[in-house]
């Protein structure tokens, strides 16, 4: 059986909608499901009269949640192994601390759209920006794992393999077509009003993207060849591109690179859009720098 696949839980509605996509992915996966509730009692009561007062109204209100949500993902998937664990540290922290033993992490989202997504969802980003497994948030309407799905891979200029390969094994695990997709833009100097007939450079570039796309389907598609792939070129900015394709699709998968700036640990323009404005469940794979 391979590593457990994590899902942060915090008692919210999102995060048990969570719980119910991460057991039926465990199901899928046949691996076990971990769910992880981060809680800073010890830090608020001390450890001293924590020991002295016995549990807590923190500690019960944490072994609340997890136990509902333990129930809950054993109603989904009554064949799923289910272990839960409290860590008395910061959600970010204890959630990264759990992915760097996980086949994946699985989180919730509370946006609500505009300034209220952005801090809301701020764990997440965080997580996503950090992890070393790969991170699905539950974006859109929470999506539904099962099988005749529709997976949208979105290939930029440096994607790597191992990228590809998630997309690819999470199509082939639903039995589910795979769109791949790749956003071409001509340079800056072309012009833009009017579409240019073929053999002129608008066509050069789509060709190339084309051919592009191509190569960094090739390996994953020769290790898949029960799974069915789509190949899309489309002219335009790569995350207005996959959040359009998103509409519809059960799971958008992207790489990103971590790079550190003035604010830590960041990743590209692209994931950071398609987590803000997916309609559907986003995969965040890490990828060497």
């Amino acid at each position: 059986m391979g590593l457990p696949l994590v899902v942060g839980v915090d008692g919210s509605e999102p995060s048990m909608r969570a719980v119910d996509w991460a057991a039926e992915e465990a199901a899928l996966r046949g691996v076990p499901l971990r769910l992880v509730y981060a809680s800073l009692w010890e830090r608020y009561e001390g450890a001293a009269l924590a020991r002295d007062l016995g549990r807590t109204s923190e500690q019960i209100l944490a072994d609340k949640i997890v136990d509902t949500a333990a129930k809950r993902a054993q109603r989904r998937e009554a064949n799923v192994k289910i272990s839960t664990e409290v860590l008395p540290e910061e959600p970010v922290a204890a959630l990264l601390h759990a992915g760097r033993n996980a086949s994946a992490l699985v989180l919730g989202t509370r946006g609500r759209g505009g300034i209220a997504e952005l801090l809301l969802g701020s764990v997440s980003l965080a997580v996503a920006a950090r992890a070393d497994c790969p991170v699905i948030v539950l974006r859109g309407n929470g999506g539904r794992v099962g099988l005749d799905q529709r997976i949208v891979l979105g290939v930029g200029e440096d994607t790597s393999p191992d990228v590809v390969r998630f997309a690819f094994q999470e199509a082939a695990d639903r039995y589910s077509t795979l769109h791949a997709v790749r956003a071409w833009r001509r340079p800056a100097h072309e012009p833009t009003d009017h579409p240019l007939p073929a053999g002129e450079p608008a066509h050069y570039h789509e060709q190339h993207a084309a051919e592009l796309l191509e190569t960094a389907l090739r390996d994953a598609a020769a290790e898949h060849p029960s799974v069915k792939v789509r190949r899309r070129t489309v002219e335009g900015a790569a995350g207005n591109v996959l959040v359009e394709a998103s509409a519809g699709a059960d799971l958008l998968v992207v790489g990103a690179h971590r790079r550190r700036g003035h604010f830590g640990l960041q990743f590209g323009r692209v994931a950071h859009m398609v987590l803000h404005h997916a309609a559907c469940p986003v995969a965040v794979v890490p990828q060497p720098a």
